[in-house]
């Protein structure tokens, strides 16, 4: 099926599932009601129409409650794969527990749960049923299908460790319900007089000490006729146990037509008990249904948080679809003991400790805007994140840069200094900020002792790679065998900046000035002959030859004229060195003018970030990876905002929907989705650790947000629509207001934030050098 095709049916068979049955185009320009339920409004398959090549997302529809240490989702992609969903594909195998954070991370502690009639099918491929998105019903809360070739209709609702299946069968002699361990390592045993299958699984892709195991429980709500194993050769035996690499169960039943099969199932990484445990404690009696309803009101709860009220529902929808994914990661790793108390398995030691603890999150793309959210709306869960960094660092050594579930060697940078930095700084407490500080100066300063396999290779990302170059000249060179050495070095340099706010507000005066200095090290790369950011050799000459439409090499997933921008804390100084504002926003006019050429020779293929810029008509804009989505609002600074409003707007109109298409690019943990939620309220987190929000266009009318602290921001703007996307005026509390950036200080005090809109630009509004946000080179 061709690419437009597939986009068409994507987009209709969302927008069905959706409404129930009618299409979302006929509810386009209705206005909320009272009774509406947001959670309603999200679409988990937003982003699933995707593959290796082109990303739309590379998203699954998550069936989970906010930050839940586990997820469930259908089966439609090969076995084993990190793309378990996609949208094209034309039969489902199962329904799995998932704790997969990104298909290029793939999945670890898995196991499936299916149902069947007729002759018994218990490999993956000759088991799989057809089904269509018109019989698919998704949700954030449930998720429902019918199993065509077995009249089956298959039903999942979580909690945060356990869930409840409904299996609605024909009349049927030979009606089974299979568990899979998948392959990887598991055990399963069947214990027929209490309705019973446990075991483990023990599958993961890197990231857990040898101890490592997903223990679980399913238990049935009637007996069994039949129980059956199979062995890891996939044969069939009456025996109750099996453990190997690839194990499974299979219970079956006499059922009449429309009767129904309920399943409760938990998990734990501690122990069998521990599984048992969560499965009384969070399910205990309660019916499908009422899990169902539980699950529906926690969302209900973290939606009531920010209420939009607009006529544009597919506007709407984005917003929540985009909301729900940002809620789900970094997820709980901790669990409650039979005396209450926090506990957690480490993946970090192997051992259980008491304690709050978090994980599949990659920092490269979250410090940008997630965790900003976070600190913003949500600090009572930073802090339980922080805590268990904290936790993290004393259990293994180091900060995490990517976790899933320990310490993975992916992506670069010491980028966990942001996050802890910027909620320190807006206020974040309860963790022990000493010990994080400690943790961020050791990431900074070696590369030594990091966490190796038994073949002696790094097995995490954490230090910083070439560190000691970067200590001695100020930048990683190009020339001494570390790849990615320019990128390497301007996320260094945020990194430090990072760490001098943290230290500044700890009362460290000589390391606050010491990473200070270190945070301007991306003048060093500053190539003022061709005006980018350039890969520079030990002995300080440049490298050569130079394209800056080179995709990787010096840089990661991207090329100079992406990573020029990426000097957040000092976009003044940047704005000096391209010769003054104007010279500035001609080079960023140029990012949306330049044809997308590219050169892909570093990886020898068209990878799909390349091809996701180069398809959008957008010039050298890649908005689908994570390091350019800041550089619209960098016009706020260099007197031009109406750019960056329109800029804003139009990522928002052309690149988002909340369509299996929906996304252009990753979605990373939630981090294009933040962008997006950011964005439609107005303001968007460019530097790390000052508190300021830049100021972009509001794509609603009215937004009202329920601030932790128990105050209402009420965020409205006037004459709003899709033409008028430009600011003609802004009040805060009544007062004008002409800065192009927000405080945190201000939204979290709530009151009334009013744009005035228009169809043109006012250029004079917030264009003085004055209005701009924090630079280092131009401190307020």
């Amino acid at each position: 099926m061709n690419t437009i095709r597939r986009i068409a049916l994507g987009t209709a068979a969302a927008a069905m599932v959706l409404t129930g049955g009618i299409p979302a185009t006929a509810f386009a320009q209705s206005a909320p009601t009272a009774q509406e339920s947001l959670v309603d409004l999200a679409n988990p398959l937003m982003g699933t129409d995707s593959s290796y090549r082109l990303s739309y997302g590379n998203t699954y529809p998550a069936v989970a409650v906010p930050f839940g240490m586990n997820s469930w989702t259908p089966v439609t992609g090969e076995p084993g794969s990190g793309w378990g969903y996609t949208y094209d594909g034309e039969k489902i195998n199962g329904i799995k527990q998932t704790h997969q954070p990104s298909p290029w991370m793939n999945d670890y502690a898995a196991f499936a749960l299916f149902a069947e009639t007729g002759p018994l099918k218990i490999r993956e491929d000759e088991r799989a049923s057809w089904f269509s998105h018109k019989a698919e019903e998704a949700r954030p809360y449930s998720y429902k299908v019918y199993l065509a070739d077995y009249d089956v209709t298959a039903e999942v609702t979580p909690t945060e460790r356990a869930a409840q299946f409904r299996f609605t069968f024909p009349k049927s002699d030979d009606a089974h319900i299979i568990l899979d361990a998948l392959d990887g390592g598991s055990m399963v045993k069947v214990d027929a007089k209490n309705r019973r299958i446990t075991g483990y699984v023990r599958n993961n892709h890197g990231g857990v000490p040898d101890n490592f195991h997903n223990y679980f429980v399913a238990e049935f709500d009637r007996d069994f006729t039949v129980t059956r194993t199979w062995d890891e050769n996939w044969q069939l035996s009456a025996d109750t146990t099996r453990e190997a690499g690839h194990v499974g169960a299979v219970v079956s039943f006499r059922t009449a037509p429309g009767e129904q099969v309920h399943v409760k199932v938990a998990s734990s990484f501690i122990s069998p008990e521990q599984a048992l445990l969560n499965l009384k404690r969070e399910i205990g009696s309660d019916s499908f249904d009422t899990t169902k309803a539980k699950a529906k009101a926690a969302w209900e709860t973290e939606f009531a948080r920010i209420r939009v009220n607009d006529p544009n529902e597919d506007n709407r929808r984005t917003f929540y679809s985009a909301l729900y994914r940002m809620l789900q990661f970094p997820r709980e790793f901790f669990e409650k003991d039979a005396s209450g108390t926090i506990v957690h398995y480490s993946p970090y030691d192997g051992k259980v400790h008491e304690g709050y603890l978090y994980t599949d999150n990659g920092f490269w793309d979250t410090w940008r805007a997630v965790f900003p959210f976070f600190a913003l709306m949500y600090p009572e869960r930073d802090s339980q994140i922080m805590q268990g960094l904290v936790n993290t660092y004393k259990e293994g050594g180091w900060l995490p840069e990517w976790a899933s579930p320990g310490y993975r060697d992916v992506m670069i940078g010491s980028n966990s200094a942001n996050l802890i930095a910027d909620a320190y700084v807006n206020g974040v407490r309860g963790f022990d900020a000493e010990a994080l500080y400690e943790a961020m100066i050791k990431n900074a300063t070696t590369s030594e002792g990091r966490p190796k396999d038994k073949k002696g290779r790094v097995v995490g990302a954490v230090g910083r790679e070439g560190v000691e170059y970067y200590n001695r000249l100020g930048y990683v060179p190009y020339d001494v065998g570390i790849n990615e050495n320019a990128a390497r070095t301007l996320e260094y340099a945020t990194a430090d900046f990072s760490i001098s706010q943290m230290a500044k507000a700890l009362g460290k005066t000589a390391d606050a000035e010491k990473f200070a200095k270190q945070a301007q090290n991306f003048r060093k790369l500053y190539d003022p002959e061709s005006g980018w950011i350039r890969g520079r050799n030990q002995d300080g000459s440049w490298e050569t030859p130079f394209n800056p439409y080179k995709w990787g090499d010096a840089f990661t997933e991207g090329n100079a004229v992406h990573y020029s921008w990426a000097i957040m804390q000092d976009v003044q100084g940047l704005i000096d060195l391209m010769g003054g504002r104007q010279k500035f926003v001609d080079r960023l006019d140029s990012v949306f003018t330049t044809p997308p050429v590219f050169d892909d020779s570093y990886y020898g293929q068209v990878i799909h970030e390349i091809r996701e810029m180069q398809i959008v008509n957008m010039g050298q804009y890649a908005h689908g990876n994570q390091p350019i989505q800041h550089m619209i609002y960098l016009y706020d600074w260099a007197g031009a905002p109406w750019k960056a409003q329109y800029h804003v707007r139009d990522v928002m109109k052309k690149l988002y929907s909340s369509a299996p298409d929906g996304y252009p690019g990753d979605e990373d943990n939630g981090q294009t989705s933040a962008w997006y939620v950011f964005s439609a309220l107005g303001f968007y987190p460019v530097t790390p650790a000052v508190g300021e929000y830049a100021i972009g266009s509001p794509l609603f009318r009215q937004v009202t947000l329920a601030m932790p602290n128990g105050k209402t921001l009420t965020i409205e703007a006037e004459n709003n629509g899709p033409e008028n996307v430009y600011i003609q005026s802004v009040t805060l509390d009544g007062q004008p207001y002409g800065k192009t950036y927000l405080t945190h200080a201000a939204l979290s005090q709530g009151g009334t934030l009013k744009f005035v809109m228009g169809p043109t630009p006012n250029k004079a509004w917030g264009n003085a050098p004055a209005d701009a946000p924090f630079s280092m080179s131009a401190a307020k």
